[in-house]
């Protein structure tokens, strides 16, 4: 930019603005603008021709008096006619006042686009650049329609000096941001990709955002620009501050435009070229291991640089979740920061961790932080940060920490802030429920949630409590006897009263026998909380009093006593009155059988789609959920697909397997099907519940015998489906020892997937998201099992949205049931028009027999005792391979867990190798499964031997385990 020269001094605007400054009251500013006005409105209108440095002064003062709040409505033609000037001071203050003041409405816009053409057919770059920041600050369609198609132009020319392009990039980039259906990048698009190549990091930097936009709408069109996203990266990332002089900032080299590289990668998938990956794997390792070093200043500016671009690696990282060691990696310098003095980072590494914990490989090693991050929620004094902590320990949790973390979460409830209570409670009764194996922990939880933050439970909560001991007859007693307990405390929340009042007068029978709650014990002490509670909770109770006379036919007299009271018979509210009305009619005229009859205690409920789950998701925002989302705090990590104590629905496993079913419940409702007509269980975690707004859902046709959905034969489609992906089996692999995760994406369509498995049984959810700005048309999917699957597993599944509007996510359940053991896999197909072009593609659903494992723990007598009796040549299977990833203690381990075996410590005498027992539940029988695992770090080979009491069990085993390690 030329310097301004002495004599292009202002000195009547100086003037002006000094006398502003030095008015006394609002009235004095006031009058000597009114007074300006006037002189500068009849310079204009003068008969006398103003000079360039006239109008450009009075422009200047138009201008200043604008800012000051006041408006201006004239002087816009004199601000045009400053453009057509050759000095740049002049044409400077034309174009800043159109920026400023002109509407993109404006008529004057034809002119000033006229001025504009002729500055940057000009070719003097500072004029061009001026010409490109005022289409920038302006952005009016009208100046899309001029210049959309000439900027690229300038933007790609070999003899555009790099101060130009950098305006041309920006300037197209708020284009596009406006009118995206103006700027059509066309034949330009892979001119501007390799922009990322030019020599000027300026350009790059300028360039790297317009690209990241215009890729995030089409990512088809732009995916050229990974590979050189990557080459420019490694440059930067392998260089040293001294290479790159003036972009490096405080000792770091570039940092935003590594920052903006590493955010373009983020929106494809990993690179499917080994070298690029590869190359790409070496930068975010530099990255991690820079963060390691010591600072090489001081300074904050220093220290945020470095940061933004671990953070931004990380994120990176996270995104592609296929590199177990980097994610660890990730998690362990993120634990660093969890201590960190700067509050800033401390926040920042918590809520990396929270999306970190919904992945297989790093889920473990972030459960290694719990203490830190317990003492965080505890001690630290910004709320936000607290709130993070708060969500981290929610996303951890599992069944080997729930108890611990659910205990954390209450105590922190009692001094929380009021803003979170509400969330932090729906997270406690997900959490508490989700992972209850002993009920009496969970009814014992739900009630201290109440008593400590009962204003915040919602009636989901508390409806879900009682639903669950009316399901479960061992726990029916000791939830009458705590609930006893609790309400005989001085100050009692409503909700409690709530809860009491509906499990004693169901089954305060159970603890009856005991004179300090004897049944006129039990009435008096619920009694005496009636006066004090609101309308509905008073007709619960008299529903209660009813209850009582049925249980405990000596307390007839004085409930009927209490019924007949005027404050209840003659109460103004006519629901309190109705029902002390009929209740008394019905205690005095029913026969004592009729009256049983019709008091008869609760059926169990059926199980339906968690309303909890519903509400925290509510509470959350709307929006669509996606994969890393639904992932986020709810896996279960080895034990949802082996690796914990998995529930099963007594009655309804007992029919279908021969093997002792869990004491726990099935607290999933895998063996009931998600209602018709009822949305899809929320992609954060599988709860059910029979308390959501529908009424109760009716048995659908297909049930077969077992209670389970029989599987029906897939729609004909009008095109045949397409044969599987050539990548469909790399694709399975990849789920062999994890539950979820992103199946499928490409430039159109994202595919993601959360499963759970229970014994035989299996419930899919399938996320199809649309990442695209286009609506997908005749979306349809079908699932199918080829040949001889269609007799070793059923399945059945609800169709989906027809209409799939673009960036939106639709939801799909598939329930299983593994029949006999198998080998191939059930194929998805899914077909929709995208622009009126036919997509039709087909993938192997990740349905593998080992997802139906349960883990066996067995001593290390009894492990060798078994493999000796599997000693017949077919029903082992051995095989000896190249490790294919790195052998990682703790990674090897996750998978082993996540394959659904039990992982036995101490077992065989060479500590390095490992082994596994579990068996293969079917429908038709039990498969005993016992592993061993023996790595050779020098030469980098396993050897892996499997034995099953089944043949082709032992086989498919092996051929899927080898594709591991």
């Amino acid at each position: 930019m030329p310097a301004v020269s002495k004599g292009d001094g202002m000195r009547g605007l100086a003037v002006f603005i000094s006398d502003i400054r030095n008015c006394k009251s609002k009235e004095a500013e006031i009058k000597r603008i009114n007074k300006e006005l006037a002189n500068i409105r009849s310079k204009f209108k003068g008969d006398k021709a103003l000079d360039g440095y006239s109008k450009k002064k009075y422009v200047c003062k138009l201008l200043f008096i604008f800012l000051l709040g006041h408006d201006i409505d004239f002087g816009h033609m004199e601000a045009v006619n400053l453009l057509s000037s050759n000095k740049y001071t002049e044409k400077q203050i034309g174009y800043l006042f159109i920026s400023v003041l002109v509407n993109s409405n404006s008529e004057l816009i034809r002119l000033i686009n006229n001025a504009i053409k002729n500055d940057l057919s000009s070719r003097n770059p500072t004029f061009m650049c001026l010409a490109l920041h005022c289409i920038a600050n302006v952005g009016s369609r009208e100046m899309a329609e001029a210049f959309a198609g000439e900027i690229p132009r300038i933007l790609v020319a070999g003899d555009t000096m790099d101060s130009v392009k950098q305006s041309a990039a920006l300037c197209l980039l708020r284009l596009y941001k406006t009118s995206p259906d103006l700027v059509l990048m066309g034949e330009w698009t892979s001119r501007v990709v390799h922009l990322l190549n030019d020599q000027h990091m300026g350009v790059v930097t300028a360039a790297i955002s317009l690209i990241t936009c215009l890729s995030q709408k089409n990512p088809d069109e732009f995916k050229t620009c990974v590979s050189l996203a990557v080459s420019r990266l490694s440059r930067i990332v392998s260089s040293a501050s001294t290479d790159l002089q003036d972009y490096t900032y405080y000792f770091v080299p570039a940092p935003w435009l590594s920052c903006k590289l590493l955010r373009l990668l983020q929106c494809y998938p990993p690179p499917e070229d080994g070298a690029v990956k590869g190359r790409l794997v070496e930068c975010l390792e530099t990255i991690l291991n820079k963060a390691q070093e010591p600072p090489k200043s001081k300074k904050v500016q220093h220290s945020n640089a470095k940061n933004a671009i671990l953070f931004e690696a990380i994120s990176l990282i996270i995104h592609y979740d296929s590199e177990p060691n980097l994610l660890v990696r990730a998690c362990n310098q993120l634990g660093q920061f969890l201590q960190h003095r700067e509050t800033n980072l401390r926040y920042l590494a918590l809520e990396s961790m929270c999306t970190l914990a919904s992945s297989e490989f790093s889920h473990e090693a972030v459960k290694t932080h719990i203490e830190t991050v317990i003492n965080a929620l505890k001690t630290e004094r910004d709320v936000s940060v607290r709130q993070r902590a708060a969500d981290l320990l929610y996303a951890m949790c599992d069944r080997s920490n729930a108890k611990q973390i659910v205990a954390e979460m209450l105590s922190y409830l009692e001094t929380a802030d009021y803003s979170i209570r509400e969330e932090m409670v729906l997270k406690v009764a997900i959490l508490a429920e989700k992972y209850a194996v002993d009920y009496s922990w969970y009814v014992d939880t739900i009630l201290n949630l109440i008593r400590i933050a009962g204003d915040y439970v919602s009636e989901e909560v508390w409806y879900r409590v009682i639903q669950i001991v009316i399901n479960r007859d061992d726990v029916q007693g000791y939830a009458a006897k705590t609930v006893f307990e609790a309400l005989q405390a001085p100050a009692c929340h409503e909700n409690m009263v709530k809860v009491g009042g509906y499990i004693l007068g169901e089954f305060g029978n159970l603890i009856a026998g005991d004179p300090r709650s004897s049944p006129l014990v039990q009435f008096n002490l619920l009694h005496s909380k009636f006066h004090l509670c609101s309308v509905p909770t008073r007709a619960l109770l008299l529903s209660a009093y009813i209850k009582f006379i049925n249980l405990f036919p000596e307390t007839k007299a004085t409930i009927q006593e209490v019924l007949r009271s005027d404050s209840q018979i003659r109460n103004s509210d006519v629901e309190l009155q109705q029902r002390a009305v009929e209740y008394l009619k019905l205690s005095s005229i029913a026969s004592t059988d009729v009256l049983a009859t019709v008091l008869e205690e609760m059926p169990p409920f059926p199980e339906r789609e968690s309303s909890i789950l519903a509400k925290l998701k509510k509470k959350k925002g709307p929006g669509a959920v996606s994969v890393s989302e639904l992932e986020e705090g709810k896996r279960e990590g080895g034990e949802l697909n082996g690796g914990g104590d998995r529930g099963a629905d007594t009655s309804a496993m007992a029919a279908s397997n021969a093997s002792t079913p869990s004491p726990s419940a099935d607290l999933l409702g895998l063996r009931s099907a998600a209602p018709v007509g009822s949305a899809a269980p929320s992609a954060g975690s599988l709860l059910v519940d029979v308390f959501s707004e529908a009424g109760p859902a009716a048995p659908s046709a297909g049930v077969n015998d077992d209670g389970f959905l029989s599987s029906a034969p897939p729609s004909a489609a009008s095109e045949d489906p397409a044969p599987p992906l050539p990548e469909a089996d790399e694709l399975l692999n990849k789920f062999v020892c994890k539950n979820n995760g992103v199946l499928f994406e490409n430039q159109l369509l994202q595919i993601g997937i959360k499963s759970e498995y229970r014994q035989n049984l299996g419930r899919m959810y399938l996320f199809y998201g649309n990442k695209t700005s286009v609506q997908f048309a005749s979306f349809t999917t079908t699932v199918s099992c080829p040949g001889e699957l269609q007799s070793h597993i059923l399945y059945d599944t609800k169709p989906v949205e027809p209409l799939v509007e673009g960036g939106a996510q639709v939801q799909q359940v598939l329930n299983i049931e593994c029949l006999t053991d198998f080998c191939d896999a059930p194929l998805l197909n899914i077909k929709f028009r995208y622009g009126g072009a036919l997509q039709n593609l087909t993938l192997k659903l990740p349905v593998t027999i080992n997802k139906f494992f349960q883990p066996t723990e067995m001593a290390s007598h009894d492990f060798f005792q078994r493999w000796k009796q599997l000693s017949q040549p077919q029903q082992e299977a051995q095989k000896i391979f190249k490790a294919n990833h790195g052998m990682d203690t703790e990674v090897l381990k996750a998978k082993l867990l996540g394959l659904g075996t039990a992982l036995l410590e101490n077992v065989d005498p060479n500590p390095e190798n490992y082994v596994c027992a579990g068996v293969i539940q079917t429908k038709a029988q039990q498969v005993g499964c016992l592993l061993r695992l023996e790595p050779n770090a020098q030469a980098q080979m396993y050897r892996l031997t499997l034995r099953c009491s089944k043949d082709t069990v032992s086989k498919r085993l092996c051929e899927l385990l080898a594709e591991q390690f």
